[in-house]
Formats: C-alpha cells, structure tokens, sequence
C-alpha cells in the first residue's frame, strides 16, 4: 500500500471515530440541558404561601391604626429622641429571653409600651418553649431612615402616604425568621396567628427579608389584662 493510500486510510478511521462519537456527545448534552431546564422550572414552580402573608389593604390598615391612635409618624432623630425622653417610647431591653440584632442603632432600640408589653411576653413564651432567645431585626423607625432604607431594600413600603411603614409609629417590629427550625418556626406562625385572629395584631411572614413583620394595637394592652384576670381564676 502506497503513503498517499495509508494516509487516506487513517484520515478515514479519523472522521468515522469522530462522527461515531458525536451524536452520543450531542445526546448527553442535551440530556444535561433538559436536566438543568427541568431543574430550574421546579424552583419557578414552587409557590409562596405562607399561613401570615400579606393580606389585601394591610398597609392601609396598618396606617388606620396610627391614625385611630392619633400617632404621629416620626419624620427625625430629633422628634425621635423627644418621644424618648417623654416616655412615650419605651427602650427595648435585651434579656436571655431577647437578642438585639447589632444592626439597630441604640436610639432606634424603642417601642410603643403596648408593643414593648407584646414582645416582652412573645419571647418570654418562644424561650420557655425552646430556651434560645428571639432575635429583634428592627423597631422604630423614622421617616429619614426609611427613605434611604428604600435605596437598597426594594420590599420597604414608603416614608408617607396612605401605605407608609408602620415603623414610623413605634407600633411595628421585625422579628428574625432566618435561622428557625421547623418547630419554632411553627411556633411563631401560631402564636401570632392567634393574635392576628383576635385583632391584636397585623402580622406578616415576609419572604425577602427572612422576618416575621408586626404591627402591634394598643388593643393588646386590655386582652392581656382579661386574660391574666382569667389565668388567675382559672389556671390553665
């Protein structure tokens, strides 16, 4: 056999070996491309529904809350800090019962007293069960910080308005959701649930922030007095 016919002959073997090889090449990536394809419409299909979402109107009733209270929406430190010194905000107290997220500036550590009364019970009632304390995202906020809030959280509702963020009142916190197992997790969605079915508070699970989102009434207040009342006569 001559060079010119060997040489035919190997590039022959050459083009068969790499046509043989291409459609099971051509085959496996396409099956990894519908895997991935198949992977990913099962994460767009999954839906958010948890059992506090965010109902229709709550911002606005939220803002009616305020406004039946005849609360102002704080617009600065200044008016911040004189609510402080009247006592009409009450400082939140970090307890074994109560983390404080670092991030809330110490001024911004304040609540109403029947919202501050409300969390003081919650985590008292979420350690006893779990003997970890919650944690406080936020509290109080005022009209400057939540519109440069709005810069980098796209979730955050407006500084004014009729759907304003209740924060603006000292009515509102964020408790933390990430980090929660399955039990406490649960734990957190009934028992406020229960409140939110009496009309004590608005309470919603939010999705992007990882956190439990509450608007405390100052309903809150005389349902706790009935009930102390109650336990007090009739034991649980």
């Amino acid at each position: 056999m001559g060079v010119s016919s060997s040489f035919s002959a190997v590039s022959g073997a050459l083009v068969a070996l790499l046509l043989a090889g291409t459609p099971a090449f051509a085959v496996h990536a396409k099956d990894r491309h519908t895997v991935r394809k198949t992977h990913n419409a099962h994460y767009r299909h999954v839906v958010w529904n948890p059992v506090l979402r965010a109902p229709t109107g709550s911002q606005l009733r939220q803002n009616e809350e305020i406004d039946r209270l005849q609360l102002p929406r704080i617009a600065d430190d200044t008016q911040l800090e004189e609510l402080e010194r009247n006592q009409e905000l009450i400082e939140v107290q970090e307890t074994k019962a109560l983390h404080i997220s670092p991030v809330i500036q110490t001024n911004k550590r304040y609540l109403r007293p029947w919202a501050n009364q409300f969390l003081v019970d919650m985590s008292d009632a979420y350690y006893t069960r779990f003997h970890v304390p919650l944690q406080l995202n936020s509290a109080v906020r005022t009209m400057e910080q939540q519109y440069k809030l709005r810069f980098h959280n796209s979730n955050a509702a407006p500084e004014t308005g009729e759907t304003a963020s209740s924060h603006l009142a000292g009515i509102t916190m964020d408790l933390a959701k990430r980090g929660l197992g399955r039990l406490q997790h649960e734990f957190v969605v009934d028992y406020l649930k229960n409140l939110r079915d009496q009309g004590l508070v608005e309470a919603i699970e939010e999705r992007r922030t990882h956190c439990f989102h509450v608007m405390v009434s100052d309903r809150y207040t005389g349902w706790r007095e009935i009930r102390q009342v109650t336990q007090s006569i009739i034991p649980e």
